[in-house]
Protein backbone atom coordinates (compact mmCIF):
# COMPACT_ATOMS: atom_id res chain seq x y z
CA UNK A 1 0.00 0.00 0.00
CA UNK A 2 1.18 3.50 -0.87
CA UNK A 3 -0.01 5.78 1.93
CA UNK A 4 -0.28 9.52 1.30
CA UNK A 5 0.01 11.62 4.47
CA UNK A 6 -0.70 15.35 4.27
CA UNK A 7 0.94 17.71 6.77
CA UNK A 8 3.64 15.16 7.57
CA UNK A 9 6.23 17.75 8.64
CA UNK A 10 4.02 19.06 11.43
CA UNK A 11 3.77 17.89 15.03
CA UNK A 12 1.22 15.06 14.74
CA UNK A 13 1.94 14.38 11.08
CA UNK A 14 5.65 13.75 11.60
CA UNK A 15 4.95 11.32 14.44
CA UNK A 16 2.51 9.49 12.18
CA UNK A 17 5.04 9.39 9.31
CA UNK A 18 7.75 8.03 11.59
CA UNK A 19 5.46 5.30 12.90
CA UNK A 20 4.15 4.33 9.46
CA UNK A 21 7.63 4.18 7.92
CA UNK A 22 8.96 2.13 10.84
CA UNK A 23 6.14 -0.37 10.21
CA UNK A 24 7.36 -0.80 6.62
CA UNK A 25 4.57 1.13 4.92
CA UNK A 26 5.33 3.00 1.69
CA UNK A 27 4.74 6.62 2.71
CA UNK A 28 4.53 9.78 0.61
CA UNK A 29 4.51 12.92 2.77
CA UNK A 30 2.97 16.09 1.32
CA UNK A 31 3.60 19.35 3.17
CA UNK A 32 3.60 23.00 2.09
CA UNK A 33 6.20 23.82 4.80
CA UNK A 34 4.30 26.73 6.30
CA UNK A 35 5.43 28.35 9.57
CA UNK A 36 4.67 25.40 11.89
CA UNK A 37 6.23 22.71 9.69
CA UNK A 38 9.77 21.49 10.23
CA UNK A 39 11.56 18.95 8.00
CA UNK A 40 13.94 18.33 10.91
CA UNK A 41 11.11 16.38 12.54
CA UNK A 42 11.81 13.60 10.04
CA UNK A 43 15.60 13.50 10.02
CA UNK A 44 15.57 9.98 11.46
CA UNK A 45 13.73 8.49 8.47
CA UNK A 46 14.77 10.87 5.66
CA UNK A 47 16.90 8.25 3.87
CA UNK A 48 14.52 5.31 4.18
CA UNK A 49 13.62 3.65 0.84
CA UNK A 50 9.92 3.53 1.76
CA UNK A 51 9.68 7.29 2.44
CA UNK A 52 9.23 10.15 -0.04
CA UNK A 53 8.62 13.85 0.53
CA UNK A 54 6.78 16.24 -1.79
CA UNK A 55 6.60 19.96 -1.02
CA UNK A 56 3.12 20.80 -2.29
CA UNK A 57 0.19 22.91 -1.08
CA UNK A 58 -3.15 21.11 -0.81
CA UNK A 59 -4.78 24.34 -2.01
CA UNK A 60 -3.09 23.76 -5.41
CA UNK A 61 -5.66 21.49 -7.06
CA UNK A 62 -3.74 20.80 -10.32
CA UNK A 63 -0.57 19.87 -8.40
CA UNK A 64 -2.48 17.55 -6.07
CA UNK A 65 -4.29 15.93 -9.00
CA UNK A 66 -0.98 15.23 -10.72
CA UNK A 67 0.47 13.77 -7.52
CA UNK A 68 -2.46 11.35 -7.16
CA UNK A 69 -2.03 10.25 -10.76
CA UNK A 70 1.72 9.79 -10.28
CA UNK A 71 1.74 7.79 -7.04
CA UNK A 72 -1.72 6.13 -7.12
CA UNK A 73 -2.13 6.03 -3.32
CA UNK A 74 -4.40 3.36 -1.88
CA UNK A 75 -5.15 5.56 1.13
CA UNK A 76 -4.82 9.15 2.37
CA UNK A 77 -4.48 10.28 5.97
CA UNK A 78 -5.29 13.98 5.87
CA UNK A 79 -3.71 16.05 8.66
CA UNK A 80 -2.63 19.21 6.81
CA UNK A 81 -4.41 22.12 8.49
CA UNK A 82 -4.07 25.49 10.10
CA UNK A 83 -4.69 24.64 13.75
CA UNK A 84 -3.89 27.50 16.13
CA UNK A 85 -7.03 29.06 17.60
CA UNK A 86 -5.42 32.40 18.45
CA UNK A 87 -4.10 32.81 14.90
CA UNK A 88 -7.58 32.03 13.54
CA UNK A 89 -9.04 34.83 15.66
CA UNK A 90 -6.56 37.33 14.23
CA UNK A 91 -7.04 36.19 10.63
CA UNK A 92 -9.30 33.40 9.39
CA UNK A 93 -8.35 33.52 5.71
CA UNK A 94 -5.71 30.78 5.76
CA UNK A 95 -7.97 28.59 7.89
CA UNK A 96 -10.79 28.80 5.35
CA UNK A 97 -8.57 28.23 2.32
CA UNK A 98 -6.49 25.40 3.80
CA UNK A 99 -8.95 23.58 6.04
CA UNK A 100 -12.00 23.84 3.79
CA UNK A 101 -10.84 24.38 0.20
CA UNK A 102 -7.76 22.22 0.70
CA UNK A 103 -9.88 19.36 2.02
CA UNK A 104 -12.28 19.75 -0.91
CA UNK A 105 -9.36 19.49 -3.35
CA UNK A 106 -8.13 16.29 -1.71
CA UNK A 107 -11.59 14.77 -1.69
CA UNK A 108 -11.96 15.40 -5.41
CA UNK A 109 -8.55 13.87 -6.08
CA UNK A 110 -9.41 10.87 -3.92
CA UNK A 111 -12.77 10.48 -5.70
CA UNK A 112 -11.10 10.50 -9.11
CA UNK A 113 -8.77 7.71 -7.97
CA UNK A 114 -11.16 5.81 -5.65
CA UNK A 115 -8.75 6.37 -2.74
CA UNK A 116 -9.61 5.57 0.86
CA UNK A 117 -9.75 8.84 2.84
CA UNK A 118 -9.05 9.15 6.58
CA UNK A 119 -9.75 12.70 7.76
CA UNK A 120 -8.09 13.79 11.02
CA UNK A 121 -10.15 16.34 12.93
CA UNK A 122 -10.53 17.75 16.44
CA UNK A 123 -12.84 17.57 19.43
CA UNK A 124 -13.21 21.36 19.16
CA UNK A 125 -15.87 20.92 16.47
CA UNK A 126 -18.27 19.86 19.23
CA UNK A 127 -18.05 23.18 21.08
CA UNK A 128 -17.65 23.14 24.83
CA UNK A 129 -19.06 21.43 27.91
CA UNK A 130 -19.93 22.43 31.43
CA UNK A 131 -18.17 20.61 34.26
CA UNK A 132 -21.13 18.24 34.73
CA UNK A 133 -21.82 17.39 31.09
CA UNK A 134 -21.00 13.92 29.74
CA UNK A 135 -18.02 13.69 27.40
CA UNK A 136 -18.32 14.16 23.65
CA UNK A 137 -19.38 11.09 21.69
CA UNK A 138 -19.34 10.53 17.95
CA UNK A 139 -23.00 11.58 17.80
CA UNK A 140 -22.58 14.87 19.70
CA UNK A 141 -23.96 17.79 17.70
CA UNK A 142 -21.46 20.22 16.22
CA UNK A 143 -21.22 23.70 17.81
CA UNK A 144 -17.80 25.18 16.94
CA UNK A 145 -16.75 28.35 18.76
CA UNK A 146 -13.72 29.70 16.89
CA UNK A 147 -12.85 30.31 13.23
CA UNK A 148 -10.44 27.37 13.53
CA UNK A 149 -12.99 24.89 14.88
CA UNK A 150 -15.64 26.16 12.44
CA UNK A 151 -13.29 25.50 9.51
CA UNK A 152 -12.58 21.99 10.80
CA UNK A 153 -16.30 21.34 11.29
CA UNK A 154 -16.90 22.41 7.69
CA UNK A 155 -14.21 20.02 6.46
CA UNK A 156 -15.75 17.16 8.47
CA UNK A 157 -19.10 17.82 6.79
CA UNK A 158 -17.48 17.78 3.36
CA UNK A 159 -15.86 14.41 4.05
CA UNK A 160 -19.16 12.88 5.19
CA UNK A 161 -20.96 14.29 2.16
CA UNK A 162 -18.39 12.85 -0.27
CA UNK A 163 -18.75 9.50 1.46
CA UNK A 164 -22.51 9.49 1.20
CA UNK A 165 -23.00 11.12 -2.21
CA UNK A 166 -20.06 9.62 -4.12
CA UNK A 167 -19.52 6.39 -2.12
CA UNK A 168 -15.97 7.47 -1.37
CA UNK A 169 -14.53 5.19 1.34
CA UNK A 170 -14.10 7.64 4.22
CA UNK A 171 -13.22 7.64 7.92
CA UNK A 172 -13.15 10.57 10.37
CA UNK A 173 -11.35 10.88 13.69
CA UNK A 174 -11.81 13.62 16.30
CA UNK A 175 -9.00 13.84 18.83
CA UNK A 176 -8.42 15.71 22.06
CA UNK A 177 -5.43 17.98 22.84
CA UNK A 178 -2.15 16.40 21.76
CA UNK A 179 1.21 16.84 23.48
CA UNK A 180 4.67 15.36 23.19
CA UNK A 181 8.03 15.83 21.39
CA UNK A 182 8.35 18.07 18.32
CA UNK A 183 5.34 20.25 19.20
CA UNK A 184 5.67 23.76 17.77
CA UNK A 185 6.53 26.26 20.54
CA UNK A 186 3.32 28.29 20.33
CA UNK A 187 1.26 25.57 22.05
CA UNK A 188 0.62 25.50 25.80
CA UNK A 189 3.01 22.82 27.06
CA UNK A 190 6.06 24.00 25.05
CA UNK A 191 5.25 27.58 26.05
CA UNK A 192 5.37 26.58 29.72
CA UNK A 193 8.62 24.63 29.38
CA UNK A 194 10.42 27.32 27.40
CA UNK A 195 9.13 30.10 29.66
CA UNK A 196 10.59 28.22 32.61
CA UNK A 197 13.95 27.86 30.87
CA UNK A 198 14.01 31.56 30.04
CA UNK A 199 12.82 32.57 33.53
CA UNK A 200 9.98 34.51 31.89
CA UNK A 201 6.34 34.86 33.04
CA UNK A 202 4.23 31.81 32.20
CA UNK A 203 0.98 33.11 30.66
CA UNK A 204 -2.26 31.42 31.72
CA UNK A 205 -5.51 32.60 30.13
CA UNK A 206 -8.24 33.87 32.46
CA UNK A 207 -8.09 31.99 35.74
CA UNK A 208 -6.78 28.78 34.19
CA UNK A 209 -10.02 26.93 34.89
CA UNK A 210 -10.63 25.73 31.33
CA UNK A 211 -10.43 21.93 31.13
CA UNK A 212 -8.84 19.85 28.39
CA UNK A 213 -8.30 16.14 27.79
CA UNK A 214 -4.62 15.44 26.99
CA UNK A 215 -3.50 12.77 24.51
CA UNK A 216 0.12 11.74 23.92
CA UNK A 217 1.01 12.21 20.25
CA UNK A 218 2.47 8.71 19.90
CA UNK A 219 -0.79 7.20 21.14
CA UNK A 220 -2.77 9.37 18.72
CA UNK A 221 -0.70 8.22 15.76
CA UNK A 222 -1.03 4.56 16.68
CA UNK A 223 -4.80 5.08 16.90
CA UNK A 224 -4.89 6.63 13.41
CA UNK A 225 -3.10 3.65 11.87
CA UNK A 226 -5.46 1.37 13.76
CA UNK A 227 -8.47 3.20 12.35
CA UNK A 228 -7.01 3.11 8.84
CA UNK A 229 -6.46 -0.65 9.02
CA UNK A 230 -9.54 -1.78 10.92
CA UNK A 231 -12.08 1.07 11.05
CA UNK A 232 -15.51 0.53 9.51
CA UNK A 233 -16.22 2.52 6.37
CA UNK A 234 -18.01 5.87 6.86
CA UNK A 235 -17.52 5.76 10.63
CA UNK A 236 -16.27 8.42 13.03
CA UNK A 237 -13.97 7.51 15.93
CA UNK A 238 -13.18 9.81 18.86
CA UNK A 239 -9.61 9.51 20.13
CA UNK A 240 -8.96 10.69 23.69
CA UNK A 241 -6.34 10.40 26.39
CA UNK A 242 -8.68 9.81 29.38
CA UNK A 243 -6.81 12.65 31.05
CA UNK A 244 -8.87 15.76 31.86
CA UNK A 245 -7.09 18.60 33.63
CA UNK A 246 -7.68 22.28 34.31
CA UNK A 247 -5.14 24.39 32.48
CA UNK A 248 -3.78 25.80 35.73
CA UNK A 249 -3.28 22.28 37.12
CA UNK A 250 -1.49 21.20 33.96
CA UNK A 251 0.80 24.23 34.10
CA UNK A 252 1.63 23.52 37.74
CA UNK A 253 2.37 19.88 36.84
CA UNK A 254 4.85 20.96 34.16
CA UNK A 255 6.43 23.44 36.58
CA UNK A 256 6.85 20.71 39.19
CA UNK A 257 8.56 18.44 36.66
CA UNK A 258 10.86 21.33 35.73
CA UNK A 259 11.63 21.83 39.43
CA UNK A 260 12.84 18.21 39.55
CA UNK A 261 14.68 18.17 36.23
CA UNK A 262 16.30 21.62 36.24
CA UNK A 263 15.71 23.51 39.52
CA UNK A 264 15.78 27.29 39.67
CA UNK A 265 18.55 28.96 41.61
CA UNK A 266 15.94 30.61 43.84
CA UNK A 267 12.30 29.63 44.21
CA UNK A 268 10.07 27.40 42.07
CA UNK A 269 8.87 27.72 38.51
CA UNK A 270 5.23 28.01 39.60
CA UNK A 271 6.13 31.47 40.92
CA UNK A 272 6.45 32.56 37.27
CA UNK A 273 2.75 31.90 36.53
CA UNK A 274 0.94 35.04 35.37
CA UNK A 275 -2.80 35.21 34.60
CA UNK A 276 -3.52 37.14 31.39
CA UNK A 277 -6.59 38.36 29.52
CA UNK A 278 -8.68 35.42 28.40
CA UNK A 279 -9.08 34.36 24.77
CA UNK A 280 -12.32 35.55 23.10
CA UNK A 281 -14.89 32.75 23.02
CA UNK A 282 -12.64 30.46 25.07
CA UNK A 283 -14.28 27.01 25.35
CA UNK A 284 -14.76 25.94 28.94
CA UNK A 285 -14.17 22.19 28.75
CA UNK A 286 -13.41 19.45 26.24
CA UNK A 287 -13.84 15.81 27.20
CA UNK A 288 -13.75 12.85 24.83
CA UNK A 289 -15.56 9.55 25.22
CA UNK A 290 -13.26 7.11 23.41
CA UNK A 291 -15.21 3.95 24.24
CA UNK A 292 -16.13 3.27 20.59
CA UNK A 293 -12.55 2.95 19.35
CA UNK A 294 -11.74 0.74 22.34
CA UNK A 295 -14.71 -1.59 21.92
CA UNK A 296 -14.54 -1.85 18.12
CA UNK A 297 -10.80 -1.66 17.41
CA UNK A 298 -9.21 -2.56 20.73
CA UNK A 299 -7.30 0.73 21.00
CA UNK A 300 -6.70 2.71 24.19
CA UNK A 301 -3.92 5.06 25.36
CA UNK A 302 -0.69 3.34 26.41
CA UNK A 303 1.14 6.31 27.96
CA UNK A 304 0.14 7.37 31.45
CA UNK A 305 -0.32 11.12 31.73
CA UNK A 306 2.39 11.88 34.28
CA UNK A 307 4.83 9.63 32.40
CA UNK A 308 4.04 11.41 29.12
CA UNK A 309 4.41 14.88 30.61
CA UNK A 310 7.79 13.99 32.16
CA UNK A 311 9.03 12.48 28.87
CA UNK A 312 7.96 15.63 27.02
CA UNK A 313 9.75 17.97 29.42
CA UNK A 314 12.94 15.91 29.17
CA UNK A 315 12.75 15.93 25.36
CA UNK A 316 12.65 19.74 25.24
CA UNK A 317 15.47 19.99 27.76
CA UNK A 318 17.61 17.69 25.61
CA UNK A 319 16.73 19.16 22.21
CA UNK A 320 17.49 22.87 22.32
CA UNK A 321 18.97 22.79 18.75
CA UNK A 322 15.54 21.69 17.49
CA UNK A 323 13.36 24.33 19.15
CA UNK A 324 15.66 27.34 19.49
CA UNK A 325 15.59 28.30 15.75
CA UNK A 326 11.78 28.14 15.81
CA UNK A 327 11.54 30.98 18.34
CA UNK A 328 12.26 33.48 15.59
CA UNK A 329 9.31 32.43 13.43
CA UNK A 330 6.39 34.80 13.00
CA UNK A 331 4.12 35.09 16.03
CA UNK A 332 6.10 32.82 18.34
CA UNK A 333 6.41 34.35 21.80
CA UNK A 334 3.75 36.97 21.04
CA UNK A 335 0.25 37.16 22.48
CA UNK A 336 -2.15 36.49 19.61
CA UNK A 337 -5.92 36.23 19.39
CA UNK A 338 -6.99 39.45 21.09
CA UNK A 339 -8.18 41.18 17.91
Amino acid sequence: MTLLITGGCGFIGSELVRQAVSQGRDVVNVDALTYAANPANLTAIAGKPNYRFKQLDIRDRPAMGQLFRDIQPEAVIHLAAESHVDRSIDGADDFISTNITGTFNLLECARANDTKFLHVSTDEVYGDLSNNDPAFTESTSYAPSSPYSASKAASDHLVRAWGRTYDLPILITNCSNNYGPYQFPEKLIPVVILSCLAEKPIPVYGKGENIRDWLYVGDHSSALLNVLDKGRNSQTYNIGGNNERRNIDLVKTICAIMDDERPRTIGTYAELIEFVTDRPGHDRRYAVNASKIKSELGWEPSIRADEGFAQTVRWYLNNRPWWEPLLSRSGVGERLGLT
